[in-house]
């Protein structure tokens, strides 16, 4: 059982991304949607969002890097290892944890430093891989993007955004626990 269902992963996983690349630009050809000049006029504005964005972009990044480089990250992570070492978390995915709400590029690179320390088919590393793609920079994306639009009170953003990271960072560990241990 544990096999087939692997096998099927690894075909869905393999057949999602052409299809996509197919299916969505015949499906708006079909619609009747000139799908090039959608895809210019949506880049053209992408730009100058880019733009609009950019200075909120350095400031993260910056603070950031300065986080890492201050060792609060490590001092950090030591902290939280006593707490999720009994539920079976590998200490190992700490800076993982706290660096993917935080930053793409960052948590990039602390899932390359796992691959490097551990393997790439080891289970930390494939574990690492699923938490990078299951969660947000959800600080990142409330500094840069209400940054952008000028929003100043998130509400209830964060805590929304937070919990969704949590819960997928705990269920990536399980559940790659479960299909892939």
């Amino acid at each position: 059982m544990e096999g087939t269902l692997r096998e099927w992963l690894d075909i869905f996983s393999m057949l999602v991304i052409p299809t996509l690349i197919v299916v969505v630009p015949m499906y708006g050809l079909i619609r009747g949607v000139r799908v090039y000049e959608s895809f210019v006029t949506g880049a053209k504005e992408g730009w100058g969002i880019a733009v609009m964005i950019m200075p909120y972009l350095v400031t993260i990044i910056f603070a950031i890097g300065m986080f890492r480089a201050s060792g609060a990250m490590d001092a950090l992570a030591g902290l939280v290892k006593p707490v999720f070492g009994p539920l079976g978390i590998d200490p190992g995915l700490l800076p993982m944890m706290i660096a993917r709400p935080l930053t793409g590029g960052g948590s990039i690179g602390v899932l390359g430093e796992i691959a490097a320390e551990h393997g790439r088919d080891s289970l930390i590393t494939k574990t690492a891989a699923v938490m990078f793609g299951s969660t947000e920079t959800t600080f990142y994306v409330l500094a840069v993007y209400f940054g952008a639009v000028g929003i100043k009170k998130t509400r209830h953003a964060v805590a929304a955004g937070l919990i969704a990271d949590i819960a997928a960072l705990i269920l990536a560990v399980y559940v790659c626990a479960w299909l892939l241990g």
